[in-house]
C-alpha cells in the first residue's frame, strides 16, 4: 500500500470540514462537536486508509492542538491536552507486552510450543487445529499483537503442515485437502483466543480505558474471568463446526507429528534463554492476575518482566528499539485514546448515550441489550481493525446501555469481544485476516459465508452460556 492515498486523504478532508460546519446539536459544547469532527475524520482516513494508521494519528493530535478544540484560548494547554495520550498507562501496557512478546519470538519458545502441540495432538485434522489453536491460546495472554501472534509464529507452521500434507497453496484442486480447513480454523481461533485476556489484542486496553472513563473498573483477572467460559466454549466448538460443514478431504495426518518431532530436533533442547522467558512468562501472569494483591498495576508488571528480559539477556535494548509494532502503536493508541477520552470528558458521550437511551426507553435492558450487541458487531462489515472499531463506537454503544440500566461490567466485557469476535466476518476484518486469506487457501465466497456463521456461533454462545456465567459472577 503507498504511504498517502492522495483521493482517499481528500475524502478523509471533507468529511471532517462537513462535519465541522454542522449545525451544533443542542446541549453538546462547539468544541466537542469540533472534536467529533477531528475524531471521525481521522477514524474515516483509518478505514480508507488513506494514510499509514500513524500518519493520521500524528495529524489527528495536530489538528486538535493547532484547532485548540481541547482548552479553547489556551495554546499551552492545548498541546499538553492533545499530547496527554502519551502517558496513559494503558497504552504502554500495550507497548510494553510488545517489547515481552519479542521474547517468544526471538528465543524460539513460541514455536517450540506449536511443535510440541502438533506433536501430541496431530494425527489427524482435528488434532492438528486443536494443537495450532492451543499454542495460541497459550501464547496470547502475553502477545498484545494478534497480527504478530499468528502471522509470526501461527501461520508460518500452519501452511508447512499444509503444504507437507499436499494442500499447496499453488495447486487450487488441493486447497480443501487440509490448508482450506486449517485456515479458517487458526485464523478464528486467533479472534477467540484476543478476547480471552485483556493483553491478547490492542483494541481490549482501549475498551478497559473508555469504560474506566465511564466508572467501570475492568482488570486483567476480571476480564479474564468474565471471558474464560464462553471463550473456551467457542474454542472448543469452532474446529468441530469447520469440520461438519467446511471439512478436510484428509482424514488422518499421521505425517504431521513425525514432522513436528523432526523441526524439534532441528531446533535442539530448551536453552536457557527459553527457561528465562518461561519463568518471566510465569512471573507477570502472577502480577497480572494478582496485582491488587501485591499493590502492582498491571503496567508496573509488565515493566517489572520487561526489565528481567532486559538484565537476563533475553532482550537487548536494540530489540526494543527495533520493535516498530510496538512504537507505532504506542502512536496512533495514543491519538485515539486521547480524543476517545476528551469526547467522554467534554460531554459529547454522555449526551450521546442519553439521546439513543431516549429512544430506547420504552425497552428493558433486557430486550435493549441484545439489540445493542447485534448493531455493534455488524456494524465491523464497515471497519478492518477492531481497534478502529471501538475508537469510533464502543464508548457511544457502552453510554448507550448503561442509560437503559444494561449492568455495565457485563456489557463493558461483552462489547469489548465483539469487535475482535466479528474478525470472523471478512477477509479484512481484523490485522491477522490478510496474511490467512493471502495463503488463498479459502476463496471470499467461502471466507465470507463461513464467516457470517461462525459470527453467529460465536455470539449465541456469548449471549446464552456467556449470560449465564455472568449471572453466576454476580455481573447482571
Amino acid at each position: 500500500m503507498k504511504e498517502i492515498r492522495p483521493k482517499a486523504l481528500l475524502v478523509t478532508v471533507i468529511i471532517g470540514i462537513v462535519i465541522w460546519f454542522l449545525p451544533v446539536p443542542e446541549g453538546v459544547k462547539p468544541n466537542a462537536w469540533h472534536l467529533l469532527a477531528i475524531f471521525l475524520a481521522t477514524i474515516s482516513g483509518i478505514i480508507l486508509k488513506a494514510a499509514a494508521m500513524g500518519t493520521m494519528a500524528m495529524l489527528g493530535i495536530t489538528m486538535c492542538a493547532a484547532t485548540q478544540v481541547l482548552a479553547p484560548g489556551d495554546p499551552a494547554l492545548s498541546i499538553a491536552h492533545a499530547l496527554s495520550g502519551f502517558g496513559n498507562s494503558t497504552i504502554w501496557l500495550i507497548g510494553l507486552a510488545f517489547f515481552i512478546a519479542r521474547g517468544f519470538i526471538k528465543t524460539g519458545l513460541g514455536t517450540r510450543l506449536a511443535y510440541n502441540f502438533i506433536r501430541i495432538f496431530g494425527k489427524g485434522p482435528l488434532g492438528l487445529a486443536y494443537g495450532l489453536n492451543t499454542a495460541d491460546l497459550i501464547l496470547a495472554p502475553a502477545i498484545p499483537s494478534n497480527t504478530a501472534r499468528a502471522g509470526g509464529v501461527i501461520y508460518p507452521i500452519m501452511k508447512s503442515i499444509a503444504v507437507n500434507m499436499g494442500s499447496s497453496p499453488e495447486d487450487a484442486a488441493t486447497h480443501r485437502k487440509i490448508g482450506a480447513f486449517l485456515t479458517l480454523s487458526s485464523y478464528n481461533a486467533n479472534m477467540i483466543t484476543s478476547v480471552m485476556f485483556l493483553t491478547a489484542t490492542a483494541s481490549n486496553p482501549m475498551a478497559q480505558k473508555f469504560a474506566r472513563d465511564l466508572g467501570i473498573t475492568i482488570t486483567w483477572g476480571s476480564w479474564a474471568m468474565a471471558a474464560l467460559l464462553p471463550g473456551l466454549v467457542c474454542f472448543l466448538l469452532l474446529p468441530l463446526y469447520l469440520y461438519k460443514f467446511f471439512p478436510p478431504q484428509l482424514k488422518s495426518t499421521k505425517e504431521a507429528p513425525a514432522m513436528a518431532v523432526q523441526k524439534l530436533k532441528e531446533m535442539g533442547p530448551v536453552t536457557i534463554q527459553e527457561w528465562l522467558m518461561v519463568a518471566t512468562f510465569i512471573i507477570l501472569l502472577v502480577l497480572w492476575i494478582f496485582g491488587n494483591l501485591f499493590a502492582v498495576d498491571a503496567t508496573t508488571g509488565a515493566l517489572i518482566g520487561l526489565c528481567i528480559l532486559l538484565l537476563s539477556g533475553v532482550l537487548t535494548w536494540e530489540d526494543v528499539k527495533a520493535e516498530k509494532g510496538a512504537w507505532d502503536t504506542i502512536v496512533w493508541f495514543s491519538s485515539l485514546v486521547m480524543m476517545g477520552s476528551y469526547l467522554n470528558s467534554l460531554g459529547f458521550t454522555g449526551w450521546f448515550g442519553n439521546l439513543v437511551g431516549s429512544k430506547l426507553a420504552t425497552l428493558s435492558w433486557h430486550m435493549a441489550f441484545p439489540l445493542i450487541i447485534l448493531v455493534y458487531c455488524y456494524c465491523h462489515y464497515m471497519f478492518a481493525s477492531a481497534t478502529a472499531q471501538a475508537a469510533a463506537m464502543y464508548p457511544a454503544f457502552l453510554a448507550v446501555g448503561i442509560s437503559v440500566g444494561v449492568p455495565g461490567n457485563m456489557l463493558a466485557v461483552f462489547l469489548g469481544a465483539c469487535a475482535t469476535l466479528m474478525g470472523s466476518l471478512t477477509h479484512y476484518a481484523h490485522g491477522p485476516a490478510p496474511i490467512f486469506f493471502g495463503s488463498t487457501y479459502v476463496d471470499m465466497k467461502d471466507w465470507w459465508k463461513h464467516g457470517f456463521f461462525i459470527s453467529v456461533l460465536f455470539l449465541a454462545v456469548w449471549f446464552g452460556i456467556g449470560g449465564l456465567w455472568w449471572k453466576l459472577l454476580g455481573l447482571w
